[in-house]
C-alpha cells in the first residue's frame, strides 16, 4: 500500500521532495502533544481537588504513571515507524491487519478526536486568554467562538503548515516552560519561592471524595486523577502519520523525534506538577468548592496552573509572567490549527479510499478543502456552546478516542509480527521479530487498560458523548463505502460489445413557448446535434401565447414540424410526460433528447422569478429510461454575443444560416403551413412519416430498423 496517510509540511514543495530536519519535524508534528501540557496537570489536580488534597505529593505519583504509560507507548510506536516507513499511522496499520471494520473504528474514533483538540485547545487558550485580560472571564464561550472562526478562515485561505511557522511557537512554548521550571527551582532551593495567589483558597472536598486516597473512593480518585493526566498522550500518533516527511533516514529520524518528543513533554509536565505541589496551586472543579470569604470567586476567575506558576515564579518581573502565559495561549492556537491540518488529511484519504465523497479529496486554489474546514469547525463550535466553554467537559469527550485508536493500532501490529513470524524461517530474525512482538504486546495492554479506566472513571462525565458521535460517524462511513461498492458494481462494464452498441435513433425535441433568442440558441444546438428527427413542441395553455408562437413560427421559416400538446387544466408537465413516454413506447430503442431553454442570472433573487418551469420539468423527465435532458443556457446580464465580441470571437450566427447545411434537413424543404398539431386523441400524424417528409429515404430507414433489429439490444431497460 502507498502513503495512505502523508502529511506535507508545506515549505514551497512537497515534504516527500524535500523532508524536514528533526528541529522541525519535532515541532510541526507534536504541536498537538505539546500543547498538552498546559492542561493535563490541571486536569490532574482538579481531580485531586475533589477530595482536597492540593498539596500533596500524590499529584507527581499520578504524573510518573502517566510518563510510564507515555514511555511504553512511545516504544510501541517506534515499532510502528519500523514497520511503515511509507507512512499511515493507525489507519493504516488497523486496515491492512485488522480490516476494514477495525480501520473504520480508528478513523471514526480519529476524526472526533480532531474535532474534539479543536474545541479543547481554543476552550483552554480562551482560559489563558482570561489570565491575560481578566475582562475576557465572564465572554469565555465568545472567545473560544472568536479562535474557531479565526483558525476556520486561516484554513479557508489556504494557510499550511510550515516547518519554520510552527517551530517559533513550539520553541518559545518549550522555552517559557524550561525558563519557569529553572527560576522556580532556584528560588525552591534558595528559600525565595513564594505561594500562589490560589493557595489561600479554601477549598471543600465532595461528599464522595472526603476520606480523602482511602478506601474505594481515593482508588476511584487516583484512577480518575490518572485518567485525565493521559491527556498528555493525545497526538503521539502524529510522527508514525507522517514518516515520509523526514529526512533521509526517515524511519530512523522519526523514531529518535519520538523520543525526543518523549523526554521534553515528560520533563515540562513533571516540572510543572513539581512546582504546582510546591507553590501550593489550587484549581477547584466547581465553583460550589470555594468556601467563604471566597465564595465570591468563580472557577473561570482563577487562572490556569502554568499562568499561576508564571505569577507566582516571576512576581518582580510581571513581563516575563505575561509572555509565558501569552505564549501558552499561541501555543494552543497552533493546536488547533495543526488539527485542522490533519482532519483534512485524513478526510482526503478515506475520499481516495471512497468512504467520503471526492469533495473531500480535491483542493481548491486556495489549497485548502472547503469541506474538511467546516465540518471540524462546526462540531467544534458546537461542543463548545454546548458544554459552555468548559474545558474539563471537553476532555472527558476528548481522552477516549486517543486511547481508542491506540489500542486498536498496538492490537493491528501484534497482528503484523504474528504474520511475520509464520513466514520466518531463520533463528535469529525470529528472535528478533519475538521482542518487537512482546514490546508490542506490553503496549496493547497498557493502552488497552487505560482506555477501560478512562471509559469507566468518566463514561457518566461526559466520554458517552464522544462515543455516540464515533458510533455516528462510523455508520456514516461504512453506509457511504457500501453504496460507492454497490454502485460500483452496477456501473462495472462487464459486456464491451454491448456498451458499444448505439440507439437505432435519435429523437430531438425543443420546448418552445415563443421564438425569443433563448429559443432560437436551444433550436440551433438541437440541430448542430444531427438528430435523426428533430421537432418543436409547446403545451398549449394559454391561446393569446400560442396564436404568437405560430405566426413567429411560419414568418420564421423553420424547416422544423411544431408539435402542440393540448392542455384542457392549464398543466405544463403532464401533456408532456406524456407525450414523451408515448414516443418511448412506440420505439423504444431510439433515444429522446429534450432541449429546454435555461437561463442564467446574475443575483441570488433572480432564480426565483425564472427556470422554474424547467426545474420541475427536468424533475419529471430524468426518471424516464431513455430520455436525456439538455439545459441550454442564455446568459441574460450579459448576452454571449457581445461577450465573444469583446473577446474577439466570431458570435453563432443565427439558426436560419444552418437551414441547408445540416445534413437532417437534405432534401425538398418542407410545406411548412401543414404542419401537424396534437388533437385530443394523443395522435401525432407527421410522426409516422417524419423521415420520409425530410427527405430521408424510407427504404434506407427500413433496412437500418432491421439491421438494428437484429444486432442491437434493447435501450428501453438501460436508457
Amino acid at each position: 500500500m502507498q502513503n495512505r496517510f502523508k502529511s506535507q509540511a508545506d515549505t514551497g514543495q512537497s515534504a516527500a521532495d524535500s523532508g524536514l530536519p528533526k528541529r522541525y519535524a519535532l515541532p510541526v508534528f507534536t504541536t498537538n502533544a505539546l500543547s498538552s501540557v498546559s492542561y493535563a496537570p490541571d486536569q490532574i489536580l482538579l481531580t485531586l481537588g475533589l477530595g482536597g488534597i492540593f498539596a500533596s505529593g500524590i499529584s507527581l505519583w499520578v504524573g510518573l504513571a502517566v510518563f510510564a504509560v507515555m514511555a511504553i507507548i512511545i516504544i510501541s510506536y517506534r515499532q510502528v515507524v519500523r514497520a511503515y516507513p511509507s507512512g499511515g499511522g493507525d489507519y493504516e496499520v488497523s486496515r491492512e491487519n485488522l480490516g476494514l471494520s477495525a480501520a473504520l473504528v480508528t478513523v471514526s474514533a480519529l476524526l472526533v478526536d480532531y474535532c474534539l483538540t479543536i474545541a479543547v485547545s481554543t476552550t483552554v487558550g480562551a482560559h489563558y486568554l482570561s489570565a491575560l485580560v481578566p475582562a475576557f472571564s465572564d465572554h469565555q464561550i465568545g472567545v473560544a467562538l472568536s479562535m474557531v472562526a479565526l483558525l476556520t478562515v486561516l484554513n479557508l485561505l489556504g494557510v499550511r503548515e510550515s516547518g519554520r511557522l510552527f517551530a517559533i511557537p513550539a520553541y518559545l512554548f518549550m522555552g517559557a516552560i524550561g525558563l519557569l521550571a529553572v527560576f522556580g527551582l532556584v528560588q525552591e532551593g534558595m528559600g525565595t519561592l513564594g505561594q500562589a495567589a490560589s493557595a489561600s483558597l479554601k477549598i471543600m472536598p465532595l461528599e464522595p471524595y472526603q476520606a480523602g486516597l482511602t478506601g474505594l473512593g481515593g482508588v476511584l480518585l487516583f484512577l480518575r486523577a490518572f485518567s485525565g493526566g493521559c491527556v498528555a498522550l493525545s497526538g503521539v500518533e502524529g510522527i508514525s502519520n507522517a514518516v515520509p516527511a523526514f529526512n533521509r533516514p526517515r524511519p530512523k529520524n522519526a523514531r529518535i523525534t519520538l523520543v525526543l518528543f518523549g523526554l521534553i513533554s515528560a520533563t515540562m509536565m513533571l516540572c510543572v506538577l513539581h512546582l504546582a505541589k510546591v507553590t501550593g496551586v489550587k484549581v477547584p472543579a466547581f465553583d460550589s468548592q470555594i468556601l467563604p470569604p471566597d465564595n465570591h470567586l468563580t472557577t473561570r476567575e482563577i487562572p490556569p496552573v502554568i499562568s499561576q506558576l508564571a505569577d507566582t515564579v516571576f512576581t518582580s518581573v510581571p513581563l516575563i509572567a505575561f509572555l509565558v502565559t501569552a505564549t501558552t495561549a499561541l501555543i494552543l492556537a497552533f493546536a488547533a490549527h495543526s488539527a485542522f491540518n490533519w482532519f483534512s488529511q485524513l478526510t482526503q484519504v478515506l475520499s481516495r479510499d471512497r468512504f467520503l465523497p471526492p469533495q473531500f479529496f480535491r483542493r481548491g486554489d486556495r489549497r485548502s478543502i472547503s469541506l474538511s474546514v467546516f465540518l471540524p469547525a462546526l462540531l467544534a463550535a458546537v461542543l463548545i456552546c454546548v458544554t459552555n466553554a468548559h474545558a474539563t467537559k471537553l476532555i472527558h469527550m476528548y481522552i477516549v478516542g486517543v486511547f481508542i485508536s491506540l489500542t486498536v493500532s498496538q492490537l493491528g501490529m501484534l497482528r503484523y509480527w504474528k504474520v511475520k513470524l509464520r513466514i520466518r524461517t531463520f533463528k535469529e530474525s525470529r528472535k528478533v521479530l519475538r521482542r518487537r512482538w512482546i514490546v508490542n504486546a506490553i503496549g496493547f495492554n497498557c493502552t488497552a487498560t487505560v482506555l477501560a479506566v478512562v471509559t469507566l472513571s468518566r463514561f457518566t462525565y461526559g466520554s458517552w458523548v464522544a462515543l455516540a458521535l464515533m458510533a455516528v460517524v462510523f455508520l456514516l462511513l461504512w453506509s457511504i463505502g457500501s453504496y460507492y461498492r454497490h454502485s460500483g458494481k452496477q456501473i462495472t462494464v462487464t459486456d464491451y460489445e454491448a456498451g458499444r452498441a448505439m440507439p437505432s435513433r435519435v429523437q430531438s425535441l425543443v420546448l418552445v413557448s415563443k421564438l425569443d433568442k433563448p429559443t432560437m440558441r436551444a433550436i440551433a444546438y438541437a440541430r448542430a446535434a444531427h438528430p435523426s428527427s428533430l421537432s418543436l413542441v409547446h403545451v398549449d395553455i394559454d391561446s393569446a401565447e400560442f396564436n404568437s408562437l405560430k405566426e413567429n413560427w411560419l414568418a420564421s421559416g423553420l424547416e422544423i414540424p411544431l408539435t402542440v400538446l393540448a392542455s384542457p387544466f392549464r398543466d405544463i408537465n403532464g401533456p408532456l410526460v406524456q407525450h414523451i413516454r408515448s414516443l418511448r413506447r412506440r420505439c423504444p430503442r431510439d433515444l429522446v433528447t429534450v432541449y429546454i431553454p435555461f437561463y442564467l442570472v446574475k443575483y441570488p433573487w433572480q432564480k426565483y422569478l425564472h427556470n422554474r418551469s424547467a426545474k420541475h420539468i427536468r424533475r419529471q423527465l430524468r426518471d424516464i429510461p431513455g430520455v436525456l435532458v439538455v439545459l441550454v443556457p442564455w446568459n441574460l446580464s450579459d448576452s454571449l454575443e457581445r461577450a465573444a465580441l469583446r473577446a474577439g470571437v466570431e458570435p453563432l450566427r443565427p439558426p436560419e444560416e444552418y437551414r441547408h447545411s445540416s445534413p437532417v434537413f437534405r432534401g425538398r424543404p418542407q410545406d411548412l403551413t401543414k404542419g401537424a398539431f396534437m388533437g385530443d386523441d394523443g395522435h401525432l400524424p407527421w410522426l409516422d412519416s417524419v423521415h420520409g417528409g425530410w427527405g430521408i429515404e424510407q427504404s434506407r430507414n427500413d433496412r437500418k430498423d432491421r439491421y438494428h433489429q437484429n444486432t442491437q439490444p434493447d435501450f428501453s431497460a438501460e436508457l
